[in-house]
């Protein structure tokens, strides 16, 4: 392997031939501004790698036995995080995450002498060959220092190659989901302690700016906030539906089923949507999103006290959460609520499937017919729970369920498309519009004899985007920690 410069040299001279004579950015074609961006982020990802070994260093040369006599003191600096942030000009807590991580993935050093691997040598790895970032890098190795204790080392090792082997698929947001999940199923006993603990610091604090504003401040565990967050977004998205904003889908019947290539017109509408807001049905919505959550939260409460009965939406206010049969009879485990990305323990899960309008989702029932064929125009309720399992919400971006919609991914009308779950896919509506006036197509891949919610989606791009059109991984599997084998 080479050397940590002769690496970075490497990525500078290709970051020189990809810019190439160009005097500036705004004479180059688009495909080499993206090209310079993706040398830009792998020099500055293996930059970033050296500088968290030479950090590492700076702190051992520092260690608080050699008194004045360690590096940062003797340079004036009381913290070896303060040197580092001094020369780089930057936060003292970006310092000291390039010091966690050059400590957890360089060589250490036994007590007789000898060379022993990093703590974490898969991150150390993908750090050498610029794969995965320095923050994305510290966000890993800190959630399997935190379960170390209690996950055996063969466990670890496996989710430490797993997870940095599809970090550099993930962005930092997305990756820090699936942490929450991943640590919740490596340490399913330590889930309960800080889901309580969270419940106790549950608070909501109301108060009046100078301006005469009311103020809510909330800080609400997943249990509190899974009524609160599925209430006020289905009036919110069941205004957008209804509303003639050009953001927002047309009002559908049944679960709000569309085929996924329905054809759109120049403003990026159906069909039936342009139809619809022929028809004038709705006034077109100015607000913003924060003030549509604003009055609904205020309708739901004015619902609450009896002074407007009509203000909910007719469709049904749902929280489903999700977890094995075993887990509930058994009554431990992991589950999750939709739309929030946040675990909790089998005995929370177990007390909300007890309540009003919560649903434990049991799939697959003989009860249940989950493929229509040719005798129903409209996915049914029971489809797109199965859907919400296998998808987790939108299969492409990933927004909550509640802003997603059903559609045929061979057309209704045009291919005769049926009504099944192996047809089926869910997809916000702009997602939806991008999936059809770029070109991609999907594919549902189903394992033989396996329930339709263990399905895998694949967004193929069209060539103009990926000319090697290579299958890219959506829906839940995406981000499901599950299905890696990140389990104890």
């Amino acid at each position: 392997m080479p050397s940590p410069t002769a690496a970075i040299a490497e990525a500078l001279s290709a970051l020189d031939a990809a810019w190439g004579d160009a005097p500036d950015t705004s004479a180059l074609p688009d495909a080499t501004v993206k090209l310079i961006n993706e040398r830009v982020a792998d020099l500055r990802r293996r930059v970033d790698g050296l500088h968290a070994r030479v950090a590492a260093e700076v702190a051992a040369r520092s260690r608080p036995e050699l008194g004045t006599e360690g590096l940062a003191r003797k340079n004036g600096f009381r913290t070896p995080a303060k040197l580092i942030a001094e020369a780089t000009g930057g936060h003292t807590a970006d310092a000291v995450r390039l010091i966690q991580v050059g400590q957890a993935t360089a060589p250490r050093m036994s007590l007789s002498g000898e060379i022993l691997p990093a703590k974490h040598p898969h991150i150390a790895a993908a750090i050498d060959a610029g794969s995965i970032s320095v923050t994305a890098a510290g966000a890993i190795t800190t959630m399997l220092d935190r379960v170390s204790l209690r996950v055996d080392e063969a466990i670890r090792d496996h989710a430490e190659e797993t997870l940095a082997r599809k970090a550099p698929l993930l962005t930092y947001d997305e990756l820090l989901a699936v942490l929450r999940r991943a640590e919740a199923h490596l340490d399913p006993d330590g889930l309960e302690p800080r889901v309580t603990e969270q419940h106790g610091e549950r608070s909501l604090k109301i108060a009046q700016d100078a301006a005469g504003m009311t103020v809510l401040t909330a800080r609400l565990d997943p249990e509190s906030a899974a009524p609160v967050v599925a209430a006020i977004e289905a009036i919110v998205t069941h205004q957008l539906r209804t509303s003639r904003g050009h953001n927002a889908a047309p009002p559908t019947t049944g679960n709000g089923d569309h085929d996924v290539a329905d054809p759109v017109d120049a403003a990026g509408d159906s069909d039936a949507g342009a139809s619809w807001r022929r028809k004038g049905a709705a006034v077109e919505e100015s607000r913003s999103l924060t003030q549509m959550r604003a009055d609904a939260l205020a309708a739901i409460c004015r619902h609450a006290i009896g002074c407007d009965r009509d203000a909910l939406p007719s469709s049904a206010v749902t929280v489903v959460v999700r977890m094995t049969l075993d887990d509930v009879r058994g009554g431990a485990g992991v589950a999750t609520i939709d739309g929030m990305e946040a675990p909790i323990d089998a005995g929370s899960a177990r007390r909300m499937a007890a309540a009003a309008d919560i649903i434990p989702c049991v799939l697959g029932t003989d009860s249940e017919v989950l493929d229509w064929g040719r005798a129903k125009r409209h996915f049914t309720s029971a489809q797109r729970l199965i859907l919400v399992e296998r998808d987790g919400g939108c299969s492409s971006c990933h927004l909550p369920p509640a802003f997603t919609e059903a559609h045929h991914i061979r057309w209704w009308e045009r291919d005769s498309g049926p009504t099944d779950l192996d047809n089926a896919i869910l997809l916000c509506t702009s997602c939806h519009h991008r999936v059809h006036a770029d070109g991609w197509e999907i594919r549902i891949d189903t394992p033989p004899g396996a329930p339709p919610s263990a399905g895998s989606v694949w967004f193929i791009p069209p060539p103009h985007v990926d000319p090697t059109r290579t299958p890219r991984l959506g829906g839940r599997r995406r981000f499901d920690p599950l299905a890696w084998g990140l389990t104890a």
